[in-house]
């Protein structure tokens, strides 16, 4: 079985932690990286290459969606999954532009992630 290499990115520690172990209880998933800004997650991404990256939509110093553009051109390959606490239209319509793979709501349940 092939294992699935995954970037974190959120601004909460507590978040990355908990999503963190949340992940590794998963059979072939491993998170290889965390990064708690956006300008973060783009260097662990160009340098690492994981096959996804989950970012939060609200993070400092670049935004999730900002993040996920430019991730699209520097790495196509990655697949990307934005976490936001805003449900609303106006966010998933941005997320669909950006061509993210998936966005889920911070009060999902983690089977909804993976």
């Amino acid at each position: 079985m092939m294992t699935v290499r995954v970037l974190l990115a959120d601004d909460h520690t507590l978040v990355r932690q908990g999503l963190r172990a949340l992940l590794e209880k998963e059979e072939g998933i491993e998170v290889v990286a965390e990064a708690e800004d956006g300008h973060r997650a783009l260097e662990l991404v160009e340098a690492l290459r994981p096959e996804v990256a989950v970012l939060d939509i609200a993070m400092p110093r670049l935004n999730g969606l900002e993040v996920a553009q430019r991730i699209a051109r520097i790495a196509p390959e990655t697949k990307i999954v934005l976490l936001s606490m805003y449900g609303s239209t106006e966010y998933i319509h941005e997320a669909l532009r950006a061509e993210v793979q998936g966005y889920v709501l911070k009060e999902e349940a983690v089977e909804e992630l993976v």
